[in-house]
């Protein structure tokens, strides 16, 4: 992970050497904060643009809205500062995350009525999340012995930075019995997500993801479906089970880091042919082009140049 040294704290960029935080920061103690993550691409005619950023920055004041908090920033403002931090570290691609959190002050469960917050943007270099082999061949998921938190015992719409706990706890039980990702379960037993992506399925040609009861209304998984519909593949939005899932002709999840990753196997179950699945390897080659501009004319105005 090639990190890029410049930070923008609460309006400044630092050298990651000049960045300090307490330890009497709130946010370290009971996960008070949240998070987001965003990448640049490098375009096909020149220059870097992010894909979607003025959306993953509503959904970033959104989660400290969700967490009781106020941002000293507004989007516009976090939008310069997540374009400066990619030209500070002078990356053409890279993931940027924006990170905000309860700061040095009072410790205890109540944060008290006007907390303070700092917010920080970070950026580096991330490759393939589930790896190189699981992207060429598919990856290896393990429904987890973790459930997926009922919607009113965790914030579901915002990415707060406590609430990953359960997902971190998931993927390392995945990856301790050999598989790459974990699969949750919602609490009445049907799929939720992955611990950092949103799900499909295919089956006879049907694409269904799914719902937003109780998991994140993720950036890409919104963007998929859009690209979908413009198609004539519409996706629905329903529930399915794990003996569902294990007999669909095709599997993939989608997020910032995942980007588009087919699965070729679940609890040791092979998912259709075990390969990566046509509608995947299409979604992929699709995505691929669009975030370095050579996408529908409507995907364009998803692109911030920097």
């Amino acid at each position: 992970m090639n990190r890029g040294n410049k930070i923008w704290v609460n309006g400044k960029i630092l050298d990651e050497s000049e960045c300090r935080v307490s330890l009497f920061t709130h946010g370290l103690h009971y996960g008070t904060g949240g998070f987001e993550g965003i990448r640049a691409y490098e375009q096909t005619q020149g220059g870097t643009a992010i894909f979607r950023l003025k959306d993953h920055l509503q959904r970033f004041q959104d989660s400290a809205k969700i967490l009781g908090v106020a941002l000293p920033y507004s989007v516009a403002q976090l939008e310069q500062a997540c374009i400066a931090v990619v030209k500070a570290n002078q990356f053409k691609e890279c993931y940027i995350r924006p990170l905000f959190f309860v700061d040095d002050g009072p410790l205890g469960v109540d944060m008290g009525e006007a907390p303070p917050i700092k917010v920080a943007i970070m950026s580096w270099l991330w490759g393939k999340y589930l790896g190189e082999e699981g992207v060429q061949k598919g990856a290896r998921l393990k429904i987890s012995s973790y459930v997926r938190p009922h919607v009113n015992s965790i914030m579901t719409k915002g990415k707060l930075t406590g609430q990953y706990l359960t997902g971190v706890m998931a993927k390392r039980e995945a990856k301790n019995l050999g598989f790459d990702e974990a699969l949750f379960l919602d609490t009445e037993g049907f799929l939720a997500e992955g611990s950092g992506e949103n799900l499909f399925m295919v089956k006879k040609g049907k694409i269904k993801t799914t719902p937003l009861t109780a998991v994140l209304e993720g950036i890409t998984r919104e963007s998929i479906i859009a690209l979908l519909e413009k198609q004539g593949h519409p996706v629905q939005e329903t529930r399915f089970s794990r003996d569902e899932i294990y007999c669909a002709d095709e599997v993939f999840l989608t997020g910032t880091a995942a980007e588009i990753t087919p699965v070729r196997e679940i609890d040791l179950r092979s998912i259709g042919s075990g390969k990566p699945g046509p509608i995947a390897s299409q979604l992929r080659e699709t995505f691929h082009k669009m975030v370095r501009g050579e996408g529908p004319a409507f995907t364009q105005a998803w692109l911030t140049k920097v």
